[in-house]
């Protein structure tokens, strides 16, 4: 796979490589001392590896000269080892980086060694973009810039996921501006009926019972509209939670198998659950809490500029160490925030390990040990939630008694201008109440900073999820065709870290009908060759067809549709037994259903069952035996008639009598199918076509059973250690 950095025509001039075409140019960051330099790369050509360091060559050496370049990973740094065909030559370190270019390095060692031993074919030429668009910053198999990913980026994010809801938004804000009005109308009524009606005691009753209905009134339509506007507020936050949380679950459905997996269930629960309520929570209350004292904040100002603006500046004389202070707890905030919600994403996955694994927590006897460590986990959780709770409780009240400030100095200098008689006492109650007004959203400000905050980390969380590149098989264009059997692998190679590899140049060829046997060691690849049979993963190079169709160009449903697939590890849902059968084609009748289940032997002790084929199975089909659940797992594979069977240690784990059963079924389920079957137990692949052993990450021999047992390879040697073993058990026995 090609890696291309960016490198400066001069500087290829001035290390003699700007006539040869670039396999692989990547930056390395660490001297041999492990202090950090820059401008220094690795250079791989067709011909030639050279290392440079500023405008010097280190080190330069002729692939043809070389067995293997080696990449290893050491601690919090990696080295870049070169070992030559001449044995006696002695292994040349030529070059260390930290552990973020351990990927590009992987992938330079394994091309390069291609390269040295001539199979350029075999090197995968695709073009990667490994440069931020903005910045230009390499990005060594990472997918967010550093540079780029800051709160603006997030921001814009967050400005995108509300553009659908514009309309609902533009509701919500009318409604705050009309209960702004409304709050700004009081004061003015407040001094009117004061040094109109109580200055001097001019007004009478008739005054007094008008300003109890207008406030009456104003009240009144300040609650209507505050009620209106939280109730939008609820269904807006409610909705874009609502449809977050769809979104993430679809993109994460369309993620390749090997994201899922490599990240905990706690974590991405979290993640579609907490981290989608925090924003529903800063859209229900604090944001249109917040705009509403905005809207006030603002009208209060222009009515005060009105009044008397040099009083106005003298009550402004605190806000800005009110910003600044807020300005510099933002990043504060956000690292606590987020620190905060990573022991959370810890918390939720060992309590989630520990439920679903309760009944070996139990076998074992321990439930104490468990207890001691959640314990340690909830406590890590609660310590930093305390941290930042006691220095939110610390800053607030300083933040508040800043604020206060403002009301006193305006209180002060407004009551001298009453007593120049520049102001009327009703003007210097009505001044007072919009400074309240007008710092009210100031004093919510650091509330709003830490709501914001735990907002925006939320944000940075979810699209984290949103913003992994799809499984490529998801976003290219593929077209439903129907197979028949006919497999042929031809020279194909994959890794689940492609710098990897578990299998390689696998060629095979598999007729329609025939069963193939996968025999090896553990760790092999015989599970992983039939990952990509299903489609669960792409090949990293060479092809996979499917009647001649590239699997690549195939639609997965339509695939995976005409597929069946039993493992050992049996998984049934949390539902009836009616409807894990009908998982692998909704749409079955009730009659295709029974038929299925009584070709895999499932029918009879169905009907024993409490509610029949409505029963309940539990978590994981917890109140089955195994060889219940493998039945239905066949009797769902039946289900789809497939053209080509799946079968991975389908009878391992059950007694005689259940692996009886079982076998009568899918021996039934295997006469019009293609099969591939994996299986320790090699007695039961004697009747396989073809047995395809792997050992090396390859194909070691292919033949019938007989046919391997003369040979004496590797095959032999594994059904002799198993006769032995069986003959040690026996006389143990």
């Amino acid at each position: 796979m090609k890696l291309l950095y960016s490198l400066p025509e001069e500087r290829r001039r001035q290390l003699r490589v700007d006539a040869e075409e670039f396999w692989y140019c990547v930056p390395y960051d660490l001297s041999e001392e492990q202090n950090f330099v820059s401008d220094s790369y690795v250079i791989v050509t067709k011909e030639r590896i050279v290392v440079s360091r500023q405008d010097e060559v280190v080190f330069e050496a002729n692939l043809r000269d070389c067995k293997q370049i080696v990449c290893e990973s050491l601690i919090n740094n990696g080295i870049l080892t070169v070992w030559w065909k001449d044995a006696e030559r002695t292994p040349v370190r030529i070059a260390r980086f930290s552990m973020r270019w351990l990927v590009p390095f992987s992938y330079i060692a394994r091309g390069a060694t291609m390269l040295s031993q001539g199979n350029l074919h075999k090197v995968v030429s695709r073009e990667l973009d490994n440069t931020c668009p903005k910045c230009g910053y390499a990005l060594p198999g990472i997918r967010v810039c550093p540079h780029c990913n800051g709160r603006q980026e997030t921001l814009r994010k967050m400005r995108e996921l509300c553009r659908p809801y514009i309309p609902r938004f533009l509701l919500v804000t009318a409604l705050m501006v009309l209960g702004s009005i409304v709050s700004i109308a009081v004061p003015k009524v407040q001094q009117q009926f004061i040094d109109s009606a109580l200055l001097d005691r001019q007004g009478g009753m008739s005054d007094v019972l008008v300003f109890v209905a207008v406030m009456l009134l104003l009240t009144v339509l300040s609650i209507v509209i505050t009620i209106a506007s939280n109730w939008y507020s609820t269904v807006l936050g409610a909705g874009m939670s609502y449809d977050l949380r769809a979104k993430m679950f679809q993109k994460i459905q369309r993620l390749s198998l090997s994201f899922v997996q490599e990240r905990k269930p706690g974590e991405l629960m979290n993640r579609i659950v907490s981290d989608t309520v925090q924003i529903r929570r800063f859209l229900e209350g604090i944001f249109s809490d917040i705009c509403a004292q905005l809207f006030k904040m603002v009208g209060a100002m222009i009515v005060m500029a009105l009044i008397d603006v040099k009083l106005l500046l003298w009550s402004l004389v605190f806000a800005p160490v009110v910003l600044l202070g807020s300005m510099l707890m933002d990043k504060q905030m956000r690292t606590r925030f987020r620190r905060e919600r990573n022991k959370s994403d810890v918390l939720n996955s060992q309590l989630q390990d520990v439920i679903s694994g309760m009944s070996v927590v139990k076998s074992f006897g321990k439930e104490q040990e468990e207890s001691v460590r959640f314990q340690h986990v909830a406590e890590d959780n609660t310590r930093v939630q305390i941290s930042n709770n006691v220095f939110f409780a610390c800053v607030m009240p300083c933040f508040v008694f800043v604020l206060g400030l403002g009301v006193y100095v305006a209180t002060y200098f407004g009551g001298l201008r009453v007593l120049d008689n520049g102001m009327t006492p009703g003007m210097l109650m009505q001044f007072v109440s919009y400074v309240s007004m007008m710092y009210a959203p100031l004093n919510g400000l650091v509330r709003f900073s830490r709501i914001f905050s735990q907002m925006l980390t939320s944000m940075e969380r979810i699209y984290d999820i949103l913003d992994e590149p799809e499984d490529s098989g998801e976003t290219r264009e593929r077209k439903a065709y129907a197979i028949d059997g006919d497999i042929e692998f031809r020279n194909v190679t994959f890794g689940y870290k492609t710098y990897e590899p578990v299998l390689t140049h696998i060629d095979l060829t598999v007729k329609k009908g025939e069963m193939i046997g996968l025999v090896g060691a553990s760790g092999s690849g015989k599970t992983t060759l039939i990952n990509l049979l299903m489609g669960l993963y792409e090949v990293d190079d060479g092809e996979l067809y499917l009647n001649g169709k590239n699997i690549a160009e195939i639609d997965r449903n339509s695939l995976h549709s005409q597929i069946g697939v039993v493992l050992q590890e049996t998984f049934l849902f949390n539902g009836t037994i009616l409807d894990n059968i009908r998982y692998a084609k909704p749409d079955a009748t009730y009659d295709e259903i029974i038929r299925a289940a009584k070709a895999a032997n499932a029918h009879d002790f169905i009907c024993r069952t409490p509610d029949g084929y409505e029963t309940y199975v539990g978590e994981r089909g917890y109140t089955l035996s195994g060889g219940e659940r493998q039945r239905i797992a066949i009797a769902r594979a039946v289900l789809n008639q497939p053209k080509l069977l799946i079968l991975d240690e389908a009878t391992s784990s059950l007694d005689t009598e259940s692996e009886y059963l079982v076998q009568k079924a899918l021996d039934r389920l295997m006469e019009n199918c293609t099969t591939f079957a994996i299986a320790h137990r090699l007695s039961t692949l004697r009747s396989a076509d073809r047995l395809v052993v792997i050992d090396g990450h390859r194909i070691a021999e292919i033949g019938t059973h007989e046919e391997l047992l003369q040979k004496k390879g590797i095959y032999y040697g594994l059904v002799m250690a198993q006769l032995q073993m069986s003959k040690v058990t026996g006389e143990a026995s």
